[in-house]
């Protein structure tokens, strides 16, 4: 009983610290902190999950996340790709065969959206980078520069309006959090909202589709969601199209096809719970027998050795049949007596008679025990 108490005791502990660390996970998982900022599987102020999920729900738009790394995009034809928090330096190293398969993607009926990671100031490593590849500058006519925003006594950074130049039905005005704004502009891209003379979102039509890009990314995270929620802005980036797609490998989050993966994609959650199932099984018959312990009869025969003389009883037992057991001894001791003399002729006679007198009587008659008490008599007192 002891022995299944402390089995139960320790699959029960087993148990308690797996729904500990999954629970844990979870909580992590749930807040989403551990994903970068402004990913749509954030939950937090920071994240973007807020926009994806109103989209999937109420929006009737087809939304999913891209986690390949393949860095290809999909079929352009009424697709949205949202490319978020993208930083100055990736963008002005992209290579000029990326651009030609986005402006392939956009020709094809896509929009691609790219929003900046909010920077707020420059920093010397941004103003003294001397950038050798201009790929992005050169192809797309467009640039980036800093202009710093007012930090408030507490060091929080303040943003700053940003006006409607479109003429579109989209809100006047933005607080805008970001100090990146475009320069060296080409004559084919349409600036929606500036900051003084500086555009901070723009837009380039490329056949049927269009490039929009904005250097913030806060009127999309969560938090703008509550306190400065923009639906027609928001309409706007996303265009006519019913598919979307967030961009999630360029953030870092990505899915890397492994034996869970494939293990998921063909249900074989089934056949791992068997085999779980089958070691625990097996484990527990090699612990504890699944049927009662056979009983063998003959095992209540003998004595179970435990010392010199106890297993030379044992050995008796099994090898002389109780019937010969007497005569066995008889003849043994009666070796011993010619070899040492130790009785006197009489008693040796007498006890011959006394074996003669049993051994005589048939044998379901005898009675070996009656027999050797009789000889023990006659011998207990020794004279030599």
């Amino acid at each position: 009983m002891k022995h299944y108490l402390s089995i139960v005791i320790l699959l029960a502990s087993v148990a308690a610290l797996a729904f500990g660390i999954i629970e844990l996970f979870e909580l992590r998982f749930e807040a989403g902190d551990v994903y970068p900022a402004y990913s749509s599987l954030r939950s937090d102020p920071l994240g973007t999950m807020a926009f994806y999920e109103s989209l999937e729900r109420f929006g009737g738009f087809a939304v999913r996340r891209d986690f390949s790394t393949t860095n290809r995009l999909p079929e352009g034809k009424d697709t949205t790709y949202f490319h978020l928090a993208g930083s100055i330096e990736e963008w002005r190293r992209v290579p000029v065969a990326t651009l030609k398969q986005i402006e392939q993607f956009v020709v094809e009926g896509g929009r691609l959206v790219i929003t900046l990671f909010p920077q707020p100031v420059n920093s010397s490593r941004l103003r003294n980078r001397v950038n050798a590849e201009k790929s992005f500058q050169d192809r797309w006519g467009v640039d980036f520069q800093i202009i710093d925003l007012k930090s408030s006594p507490d060091a929080v950074y303040e943003p700053v309006p940003v006006r409607n130049e479109s003429g579109s039905l989209l809100p006047g005005t933005l607080d805008w959090h970001s100090g990146i704004v475009f320069t060296n502009l080409n004559e084919a891209w349409k600036p929606i909202y500036t900051r003084g003379n500086n555009a901070v979102v723009i837009e380039r039509k490329f056949g049927r589709g269009a490039v929009v890009i904005a250097t913030d990314s806060y009127f999309l995270s969560n938090e703008a969601m509550l306190k400065d929620r923009q639906p027609s802005l928001l309409a706007w980036f996303i265009g006519s199209s019913r598919n979307v797609i967030f961009d999630e490998a360029h953030l870092g989050v990505t899915e890397a096809p492994g034996v869970a993966t494939l293990m998921r994609k063909y249900r074989m959650q089934w056949f791992l719970a068997g085999l779980i199932l089958l070691a625990g099984l097996f484990i527990w018959m090699n612990s504890a027998s699944l049927v009662p312990l056979h009983t063998d009869r003959a095992a209540q025969d003998y004595i179970a050795g435990k010392d010199a003389a106890a297993g030379f009883d044992n050995l008796l037992r099994r090898s002389i049949p109780t019937r010969d057991l007497l005569a066995t001894c008889f003849n043994e001791w009666k070796t011993s007596v010619a070899q040492t003399g130790k009785y006197p002729a009489d008693k040796v006679q007498r006890v011959e008679a006394a074996f003669q007198a049993e051994n005589s009587l048939a044998e379901r008659n005898r009675n070996p025990v009656q027999a050797y008490q009789t000889i023990f008599g006659i011998l207990r007192h020794e004279k030599k």
